[in-house]
């Protein structure tokens, strides 16, 4: 069984498996950018208490499921989402969808996923894709990072569905319930300025030191304490997990931040505020500093930057990113949005 399924490959995987999900329920106005942007995708935060890989957490967007969630609760479309902790009835529950002709969005694990290269294959748990058939033992694959589309054997995909460690996926399935009809101008603009709100919130209200433009000028902080604190080997160690965050899991160079700015501009057709190109720039920016600030820290975790100076450069760039965010998302909230 193979579902008439269209492949568009996208910069994120959740992005993509909410406008191809979307999109497939026919809602052909969705985007990647808006899908990111309604979703209020666009965070920081810094988790020095949970580990991957031997260094702390940092995450450059929302927690996994939250862009899904919160485009589809936007524009009005109902959602089924279920985690198992039976493998055999997840993957009985995902044949019945695909008898029915419903392809479904999976939270899995990288790092036995065959298709990946092996360069980017490592213990991550919050990678997104989309299944629409099953061909023999084969179950046919629609990953948005990927070119083409692909498969996995019940094997393989039963493994990476039941992955384990931190944000083990369950065996979790999620997809749009029902069709629907093109979304009209009014209601996008109101899911828009919903989206809006919320990143506003996240980025400069959440409590704490750790989260939103406070936890990038926390974490610039901590990287200038790094080389004396940790010594030159796992302070390295810890740049890197940085710099994977944000390069391999990301969309690549601080891409979350150009994605954003693609929103305000597909954004400004519906809202028609000329503030919303000049913001966008603002987040393009941030993004080529994000960029800068991978180089150099990859440059002392490869060994060529040891001097404090470097930290405290390195440390600089996040202090620049944290007050450019910062004033964008301030003249964010002062939009004044159609009734």
């Amino acid at each position: 069984m193979k579902i008439d399924f269209e492949h568009r490959q996208s910069a994120h995987c959740e992005n993509g498996v909410t406008t191809n999900l979307l999109r497939h329920h026919g809602i052909s106005e969705i985007t990647e950018p808006l899908a990111f942007g309604i979703g209020a995708g666009l965070f920081f935060i810094y988790i020095p208490f949970l580990k991957l890989n031997n260094a702390p957490a940092f995450a450059f967007r929302s927690l996994p499921g939250q862009v899904f969630k919160r485009t589809c609760k936007s524009l009005h479309v109902d959602i089924e989402r279920k985690k198992f902790r039976s493998p055999e009835k997840a993957m009985a529950f995902l044949d019945s969808l695909l008898a029915k002709n419903q392809p479904a969005g999976c939270q899995v694990g990288v790092y036995y996923l065959s298709y990946f290269p092996k360069e980017y294959r490592f213990h991550f748990n919050a990678h997104n894709l989309v299944v629409y058939g099953k061909e023999g033992d084969n179950y046919l694959i629609s990953d948005p990072v990927m070119e083409e589309t692909t498969s996995l054997s019940s094997f393989e995909l039963q493994r990476v569905r039941f992955a384990k460690g931190p944000m083990a996926p369950k065996g979790q399935i999620y997809y749009p319930k029902g069709t629907h009809e093109e979304i009209d101008h009014d209601l996008m603009r109101k899911a828009i300025k919903s989206g809006v709100k919320q990143n506003v919130n996240r980025m400069l209200r959440i409590p704490g030191p750790i989260a939103g433009v406070s936890g990038i000028n926390y974490t610039a902080n901590m990287i200038k304490g790094y080389r004396e604190k940790l010594g030159l080997k796992k302070a390295g160690i810890y740049l890197a997990q940085l710099v994977r965050m944000q390069e391999e899991i990301g969309t690549g160079g601080g891409g979350f931040r150009f994605m954003y700015a693609a929103f305000l501009q597909e954004a400004q057709k519906y809202v028609q505020d000329d503030k919303l190109i000049s913001i966008a720039e603002e987040f393009t920016k941030a993004g080529d500093l994000w960029r800068s600030s991978a180089i150099q820290a990859a440059g002392i975790y490869k060994g060529r930057l040891t001097e404090q100076t470097h930290f405290d450069e390195m440390a600089r760039y996040l202090h620049e990113i944290a007050e450019i965010e910062k004033n964008a998302f301030q003249r964010l909230s002062k939009i004044q949005w159609p009734k």
